[in-house]
């Protein structure tokens, strides 16, 4: 409940208010370690806020997003949101679609290494893992033959 209390003290101290759907919002992609889309969040939410609209729900994802409160990532099915806005990675598996958070692995050394070779100013990284995920492997499941990923606009196969 501390961390909770601590980010409605940080929106408004950022000005922003603090509408009864953000705060739902905000509570629903921080409960779930699933990179939610939009659709789904607003599926969680509608269950409190039956007449919440999903333009509501959306606007106020990208804003906790540009204030730092959410991550958001695209990948093939749209945007995502992560509640852990921590430094990690993640990894996809490729046969349930489900997202993990997983450590950081390169860290600030990583960017120093790219920088120097590079001449590039890094800010920050993102490292993608792909695989199948434990469940998966257990039930013997494995991805579609010739399926392919897509990132950033551009096809990329295994």
């Amino acid at each position: 409940m501390l961390a909770r209390q601590e980010g409605l003290d940080t929106l408004r101290a950022r000005g922003l208010r603090l509408t009864r759907p953000r705060r739902l919002i905000l509570d629903v992609v921080r409960a779930t370690d699933a990179h939610p889309t939009a659709a789904l969040v607003y599926q969680r939410v509608r269950r409190r806020l039956p007449r919440v609209s999903l333009a509501t729900v959306y606007r106020n994802l990208r804003v906790l997003a540009s204030e730092g409160f959410l991550a958001e990532r695209a990948d093939t099915g749209g945007l995502r949101f992560d509640g852990n806005t921590g430094p990690h990675d993640h990894f996809t598996c490729l046969v349930c679609g489900r997202i993990y958070d997983v450590p950081a692995g390169t860290g600030p050394g990583g960017r120093r290494r790219v920088a120097a070779r590079t001449g590039f100013e890094v800010l920050d990284h993102r490292t993608e893992y792909y695989g199948r995920c434990g469940a998966c492997r257990r039930r013997g499941r494995s991805p579609v033959k010739g399926q392919r990923r897509r990132t950033h606009g551009r096809s990329q196969g295994h």
